[in-house]
Parts: C-alpha cells; sequence; structure tokens
C-alpha cells in the first residue's frame, strides 16, 4: 500500500481539496509553492501513463476545476501540471501556480509550511472551488 493509498484511505491525515470515487486531490506537504495540489487515482498504478485511457481523461477532467481554483487562489499566471512519479510509485500529478517554468523545478528547495499555513490554503482553494 503506498503512501498515497494510506492517505486516501484517511490512515495518514492530509489537506484535502476534493474527491470522487475515482480521485483525490490534497495539498502537498512539501510543496513547491503555496497552493501545490496532488492528484491521485484512488487505485494503485505506478506509471501515469500505465493507467486505462478513461482514467486518464477522467483524471483531467476532475482536476480541471481544481486548477481554476488555483489560479484565483494565488498571484500567478496559470495552473502548471507537471507528471514525474518518481517520488512514490502511485500514479499522480502536480497542479502548481506558476509565474514561470522555473516555478515547476523540482531540484530547488521546498517551503516549509505550517499546519496553520497548510489549512489556510486549502480553505482558500476549497472555497475558490465551490464558488
Amino acid at each position: 500500500m503506498t503512501i498515497f493509498s494510506k492517505i486516501i484511505a484517511g490512515e495518514i491525515p492530509s489537506y484535502k481539496i476534493a474527491e470522487n470515487e475515482k480521485f483525490f486531490a490534497f495539498l502537498d506537504i512539501f510543496p513547491l509553492r503555496e497552493g501545490h495540489v496532488l492528484v491521485v487515482p484512488k487505485t494503485e498504478t505506478d506509471k501515469f501513463f500505465d493507467l486505462k485511457d478513461e482514467y486518464l481523461s477522467e483524471m483531467l477532467l476532475f482536476a480541471k476545476p481544481i486548477a481554476k481554483a488555483i489560479e484565483s487562489s494565488f498571484d500567478c499566471n496559470r495552473c502548471g501540471i507537471e507528471v514525474i512519479g518518481l517520488e512514490v510509485p502511485h500514479a499522480h500529478m502536480h497542479l502548481i501556480p506558476i509565474n514561470s517554468a522555473d516555478d515547476l523545478n523540482f531540484n530547488q528547495s521546498k517551503l516549509k509550511l505550517t499546519n496553520e499555513q497548510l489549512e489556510k490554503i486549502r480553505d482558500k482553494i476549497v472555497s475558490n472551488l465551490r464558488s
């Protein structure tokens, strides 16, 4: 069972953004930028492009309103999307508010945010998701 499956099952706490029967979105607790969200399928599949075609298309449709909420929540040019998949053997995409391509560089230092800051970020995104 991957760490993402444990988060989905509620065994590990998370800052949940959205969920449906197939997908789960939550804040990255080691973000590149405030508002960095992970979107994962509830099915454990290691490689992103090993997901079934319908999952890939449905995952993007699930992520779309979250990306729009991120753009409304933070001062950014757009919500960037990144698929790397080396950190956790569970397919996932990163949604990150960006102003340049450098904002998607995973070799840079991650932010260290408090629980209070993460809660405020989650609340801001969720509020804009409902709007």
